[in-house]
């Protein structure tokens, strides 16, 4: 049974209503997602290494890491994953011994397509209430909002 939908944030986020409904929505939307990547034997995260193989096939850890912007211990434990499920290899660099180049093998490539069918199917559930200007208008916004915490984090003091 879906969650009930909170009209009102609790009363100890009342000045933070836009950040308590990104992570409401953040939470529900990775919810959904990730029960379309189970029916894709994949974890969060994993299709997000996967579209970055199938744009540019022989990437570094270091690259993938860049380009996902998650964590190192994460990226390490689902390319582990990732290649214990046939899904991609992973072989020292010619130029850097100490640099891994992950690889698709054909079970990887073979997901492309589930792949982007799953984030179309995603984003027809997101936004069937919405009109095409609204979803300019949110995508735009979020895309400022994120920005944003991001720049704020990379200017934050650690602690």
């Amino acid at each position: 049974m879906p969650e009930p939908l909170a009209t009102e944030p609790p009363h100890t986020a009342r000045d933070g209503r836009l950040s308590y409904a990104v992570f409401q929505l953040a939470r529900a939307h990775r919810g959904h997602a990730a029960a379309m990547l189970r029916a894709l034997n994949l974890h969060p995260g994993q299709e997000l290494l996967l579209m970055q193989l199938f744009d540019r096939d022989g990437q570094t850890q270091a690259e993938l890491l860049e380009r996902v912007g998650l964590d190192h211990s994460t990226v390490s434990k689902s390319l582990r994953r990732m290649q214990e499920a046939g899904l991609l290899t992973r072989e020292p660099a010619p130029h850097d011994r100490r640099a891994m180049v992950v690889h698709l093998t054909d079970a990887g490539r073979a997901l492309r397509e589930p792949i982007a069918g799953m984030w179309r199917a995603l984003e027809e559930i997101s936004v069937r209430d919405l009109t095409p200007a609204q979803i300019e208008v949110f995508t735009t916004c979020a895309q400022i909002v994120e920005k944003s915490v991001r720049e704020h984090g990379r200017s934050a003091p650690d602690g």
